[in-house]
């Protein structure tokens, strides 16, 4: 009886140990880390953790890199043409509206701007509402005091739609993060 219950035991717990390593692999499979390379570079490049700039891409468009979204954002990154202007121009990078689609060039441009966001607004959420919302909306929220600019309460964001892109991709950062462990 003893020797039923420990071949049991042991089975089980070979179960348990298959699932979990399985499900860590499902988990890098719906994580994935596509365009390493530029990622990598530009993160390190620009002072970004790598994390944010996956969840960034895999929220904004998923790791297609021809996306294109109904307000004419482009690319794996999802970039306005004005605003990806404005960076290159800055970085003295010649942009238009075909090679911002490549990968190389708008994770670049992409990496650069969230970088410039957490540099102005020290703060992650508050650079990753104003990625999606823009920076006047932003500046406007935090002088109207409706959100604070250290982001504690940025669960008042008044869009909705940039209420849940900031606590989504706060939730994919924090997964990408426990992946790398």
């Amino acid at each position: 009886m003893k020797k039923k219950l420990l071949i049991v035991i042991i089975i089980i717990a070979i179960i348990i140990i298959a699932v979990a390593i399985g499900n860590k692999q499902m988990m890098k499979i719906i994580y994935k880390k596509d365009y390493s390379e530029y990622v990598s570079k530009y993160a390190q490049e620009y002072n970004v953790e790598e994390e944010l700039i996956y969840a960034l891409i895999k929220a904004e468009s998923n790791f297609n890199a021809s996306a294109k979204s109904n307000k004419n954002a482009k690319g794996l990154m999802q970039l306005m043409y004005s605003t990806a202007q404005e960076v290159a121009d800055k970085q003295g990078i010649e942009i238009t509206e075909e090679n911002i689609m490549e990968p190389d060039l708008n994770i670049n441009i992409g990496t650069k701007y969230i970088s410039n966001l957490l540099e102005k607004y020290k703060c992650i959420e508050v650079a990753l509402a104003a990625y999606n919302a823009g920076s006047g909306n932003v500046d406007k929220w935090i002088r109207e005091g409706i959100i604070k600019p250290d982001g504690t309460d940025i669960e008042n964001i008044p869009y909705k739609e940039t209420n849940m892109y900031v606590r989504k991709i706060l939730r994919d950062y924090k997964i990408y993060m426990q992946l790398e462990k």
